[in-house]
């Protein structure tokens, strides 16, 4: 890197945002990036934008909120490494300028990120020679490290143990394989892009992603569940190629019985101190049964079931159900569903306690080997929203070719279904 390009490497990145992989992104293949710990962004898909720009008011609360549209660029150096930014659209700083940057990375660094490991590059500080010592000894371990990638990318539920007396939150970014997945093919993909269109300058390529509410932000230890919602997949526009593909997978998955299936997980295990995920993969072999157990999981910690969730989960399922009977026209194709909730452990005072320190308590838990003890609830518990919207059609778009009638049927058969099972949890729990 000549002092000349380094140079205006610090001033061109003195301008935009160093985007981060999302640690909490847990389904999905397309790449989501941080850029704040309030906002994220993913690419932007037409429909997508479209649906967050006229979404219907008594939607609004169950979808994330809908914050702009940023300019992403990245540049390659010799050695394949890439950096992602974001820039205002068209020159529009005011875009960029309305969202709080307080916690986005220093522009004074540069953030690469390549196929092998993250390295961090104080531009002012270090050295030629010593990139070339460290990339030299990246390089060196890139052998093991690429095997065991694909090692995670072969496992379809992993356990990590985790060390309880740091930060536990800080930690999913170590482990989190589907976001891994997700940031090295987004980064293959730009980068096969830039080849094509034969682009080896400062800009090899610059893509449109939308910038959307961070729903985990609220959380300290962030438990996601992501469930692909209804009983159809496919888009109105999708290939008769794709189209098999997608009736195959609901066919032979729970989204056909049920309406619903999982798509990806993560829980933190305070009992055990273990981080689990689960992929897709796992979650289209599950038979209903399996669904309803890998539910139990999630709202399991390792010690006692979370009960306090159940009654706040359904309230807000329900009023989704609601709002969405009452929507004309529109088709959640190939959306999904998240919930979340803290996993942090509670507060937790034993039974036994001074009686005013026991006020306002939830129930005893059911774990035995601990003892008897009481949780306190935490405000804003829970969290339900809809995302990922890039086949949502509705006639008020009026381009479409097929326009449907009446509430998406599908979408509603699998709330009803995902409601009726976790009242089945909750109710055996109490037996």
């Amino acid at each position: 890197m000549s002092p000349a390009f380094g140079a205006m490497e610090v001033e061109h990145y003195a301008k935009g945002v160093l985007l981060e992989p999302f640690v909490h992104q847990v389904g999905g293949h397309s790449c989501v990036l941080r850029f704040n710990d309030k906002t994220i962004c993913k690419p932007l898909i037409q429909r997508e934008h479209q649906f967050y720009e006229t979404l219907p008011t008594e939607m609004r609360k169950f979808t994330p909120q809908y914050e702009g549209v940023v300019s992403v660029s990245f540049e390659e150096d010799e050695d394949g490494n890439l950096c992602l930014i974001a820039y205002p659209l068209n020159g529009d700083h005011d875009n960029l300028e309305s969202i709080d940057n307080s916690d986005c990375e220093p522009k004074n660094k540069l953030l690469r990120w390549s196929n092998k490991k993250t390295v961090l590059l104080e531009n002012d500080k270090i050295t030629k020679e010593w990139v070339r010592q460290h990339r030299k000894e990246e390089k060196m371990k890139s052998h093991k490290l690429e095997e065991e990638f694909d090692w995670l990318k072969k496992s379809e539920v992993l356990y990590y143990s985790v060390e309880k007396k740091g930060n536990v939150s800080s930690q999913f970014k170590h482990h989190n394989p589907w976001s891994m997945k997700c940031h090295q093919q987004q980064l293959r993909r730009m980068k096969e892009n830039a080849k094509h269109r034969n682009q080896y300058s400062f800009f090899l390529n610059k893509s449109e992603f939308i910038l959307l509410e961070n729903l985990t932000s609220r959380y300290e230890v962030p438990c996601v569940l992501d469930l692909k919602m209804g009983t159809r997949q496919h888009g109105d526009d999708a290939s008769e190629e794709k189209k098999a593909n997608q009736i195959r997978k609901c066919q032979q998955s729970t989204s056909a019985v049920i309406g619903v299936r999982v798509c990806g997980m993560q829980v933190y295990q305070t009992g055990t101190g273990q981080l689990m995920f689960m992929n897709k993969y796992h979650g289209r072999k599950l038979s209903v049964q399996g669904f309803k157990e890998a539910l139990y999981q999630f709202f399991h910690n390792g010690k006692y079931l979370r009960r306090e969730l159940f009654e706040p989960v359904i309230k807000k399922l329900t009023e989704l159900k609601s709002v969405l009977e009452k929507q004309e026209s529109y088709r959640f194709y190939s959306s999904s569903l998240l919930i979340i909730y803290d996993g942090k452990e509670l507060q937790e005072v034993t039974v036994d306690s001074d009686p005013e320190d026991l006020e306002d308590l939830s129930e005893e838990s059911s774990d035995e080997s601990a003892g008897a003890y009481a949780y306190k609830p935490t405000a804003s518990t829970v969290d339900v929203r809809m995302i990922d919207f890039a086949h949502t059609t509705c006639k008020y778009y009026g381009e479409d070719s097929v326009v449907h009638e009446g509430q998406d049927t599908g979408y509603v058969f699998g709330l009803q279904n995902l409601i009726g099972i976790i009242k089945e949890i909750r109710d055996e729990s109490s037996e």
